[in-house]
């Protein structure tokens, strides 16, 4: 059996997120739908990062189990044959036999697209998250620089299924505005349960004024989930890239 690594690409509007559920539908199912289409026989496929309802990815990694028989440059086509136009495989690549698209990434970038218009767009708002306030994007870019290292992030992580470690490592984080365009670049070792989401707009938040200047430390500090801002709209968010 090889070990398959996959490269996707979707839009995550129509589905309950990543990981398959009893109720709704989901990119693993689908994935696995189409690979046991294309090798006659269900294969579980291990995605890298288990993003939530509305969240898209440019790059989610994720692997599985293949026998031998298509060839691998025809992995791609063969999938994306059979798969919703919501979901693309760029990339098939051979991996070692003991590679696990989770557990073995060192890192995982997400990008955030916030429209900062008091006009509506028919066209980007499908994929951010319009903010018609003015934002003071300096203050913002320093409150962000707080995040950056290890720490406890509970006050940014929402109630999950079960209990989990809250510490986690923020590598890099920056804030590019162009024009009434704003994108957040959060990257870091792993994310909790919209825990992006949740730093997003607890930031824009502070751009409105509604929190003062160092408040994003007394919030960390906290460990309290209520003390921090909104959970910004999951249309914004997007999984960009997983570093190995």
């Amino acid at each position: 059996m090889r070990t398959i690594k996959l490269t996707i690409a979707y839009d995550g509007t129509a589905y309950n997120g990543w990981q398959v559920q009893k109720n709704g539908r989901t990119v693993q199912q689908e994935l696995e739908k189409a690979v046991m289409k294309v090798f006659k026989k269900k294969h579980r496929v291990y995605g890298a990062s288990r993003t939530d309802a509305g969240v898209h990815a440019r790059a989610q990694a994720a692997h599985f189990k293949a026998p031998p028989g298509v060839p691998l440059e025809r992995i791609p086509r063969a999938l994306n044959a059979v798969l919703p136009e919501s979901i693309a495989v760029t990339r098939a690549e051979e991996a070692p036999p003991d590679f696990h698209s989770r557990f073995d990434a060192k890192s995982k970038r997400y990008r955030y697209y916030i429209l900062n218009s008091r006009c509506r767009d028919p066209f980007s708002e499908k994929y951010s998250w319009r903010v018609p306030y003015r934002l003071d994007v300096p203050l913002m870019r320093k409150e962000a620089a707080v995040l950056k290292g290890k720490h406890d992030f509970k006050s940014f992580q929402a109630r999950d299924k079960r209990e989990r470690p809250s510490v986690r490592t923020i590598f890099d984080i920056g804030i590019t505005k162009r024009k009434s365009s704003l994108v957040i670049d959060i990257e870091g070792d792993g994310f909790l349960y919209n825990m992006v989401r949740n730093i997003v707009g607890t930031l824009v938040e502070v751009g409105r004024g509604y929190f003062p200047p160092g408040s994003m430390r007394k919030i960390l500090e906290n460990r309290d989930r209520t003390t921090a801002g909104l959970t910004a709209p999951a249309k914004g968010l997007f999984l960009e890239e997983v570093k190995y």
